[in-house]
C-alpha cells in the first residue's frame, strides 16, 4: 500500500518569495548523483572509491561539484583535477537522467503556491543540469511557470553554505531576502539559508521513501 501524501506545514501569508533547492528537494535524484559520482571516481581513481560514502555525500549535499572534489582532494591525498572531474561526473549524471523522479511532497507544495507566488529554483548544481533536472520531473522556469527563476552554482561566486545563491535568487525575485522562505534538505543548504537572513523549511520529515544516508 502506497504511504499518504505528507504535507509541509508553512505559512504561505507569512513571506513574500519562496526558494526550493533542486536535489533531494524537488527531484528525487540524490541517489543517482552519488551513482554518478562512485562511478566517476572510481575510473578516475583506477579503484573503488571506497572513502566516498553515501554518508558523506549526503553530508556535502548542496555544495557545488568542483568544490566536493577539492575537499575529497584534501581529505583522502588525491590529485583529481576539480574542474575537469566534477565536469564528468555531472555528463555521466545525464546519462542516468532517466532513472530520477519527483520528490511528490516538495512539488504539492510548490503547485500548492499557485502560479502567481514568486518562486525560484536556487541549487548547487550547474545551471542545464538543474533545468534538464527540473524539465525531466514535469517543472518548466518562466515567468508563467511555477519556477520563475532558475540560479545554478555557475552564477555565483560561492556556493552552499555560502549564501550566494539564496541571495541572488531574493535579488532576482526583487524581494528582501528576510521576506523569502527556503525549502532544502541538506546542511550546506540550511546554513546557506540561516547565512542569507532567511527561514527555512527541511523537507525531510516528510518525504517518504528518504534513504538513510540523507538522514544525519
Amino acid at each position: 500500500m502506497t504511504a499518504p501524501l505528507q504535507t509541509i506545514p508553512f505559512d504561505r501569508t507569512a513571506y513574500d518569495g519562496f526558494i526550493f533547492d533542486c536535489d533531494g528537494t524537488l527531484a528525487d535524484s540524490m541517489p543517482i548523483h552519488y551513482r554518478a559520482w562512485t562511478e566517476s571516481l572510481t575510473d578516475k581513481l583506477g579503484r573503488p572509491s571506497v572513502e566516498f560514502t553515501e554518508e558523506l555525500f549526503y553530508h556535502l549535499g548542496g555544495m557545488p561539484a568542483r568544490e566536493i572534489v577539492a575537499k575529497v582532494n584534501r581529505d583522502f591525498g588525491w590529485t583529481l583535477d576539480p574542474e575537469k572531474t566534477a565536469h564528468e561526473k555531472e555528463e555521466h549524471f545525464l546519462t542516468l537522467l532517466h532513472l530520477i523522479g519527483p520528490v511528490p511532497e516538495a512539488v504539492a507544495a510548490l503547485h500548492s503556491l499557485g502560479k502567481d507566488a514568486k518562486v525560484a529554483v536556487a541549487s548547487g548544481g550547474l545551471t542545464y543540469i538543474v533545468r534538464d533536472t527540473l524539465r525531466f520531473i514535469g517543472l518548466e522556469v518562466g515567468p508563467t511557470e511555477y519556477i520563475k527563476h532558475l540560479v545554478g552554482s555557475d552564477q555565483v561566486s560561492h556556493g552552499k553554505p555560502k549564501p550566494d545563491l539564496f541571495l541572488n535568487a531574493a535579488e532576482h525575485l526583487a524581494l528582501a531576502p528576510a521576506r523569502c522562505l527556503v525549502f532544502e534538505d541538506a546542511e550546506p543548504g540550511f546554513q546557506a539559508a540561516t547565512a542569507a537572513g532567511m527561514d527555512y523549511i527541511d523537507v525531510r520529515p516528510y518525504r517518504a521513501n528518504l534513504r538513510r544516508a540523507a538522514i544525519y
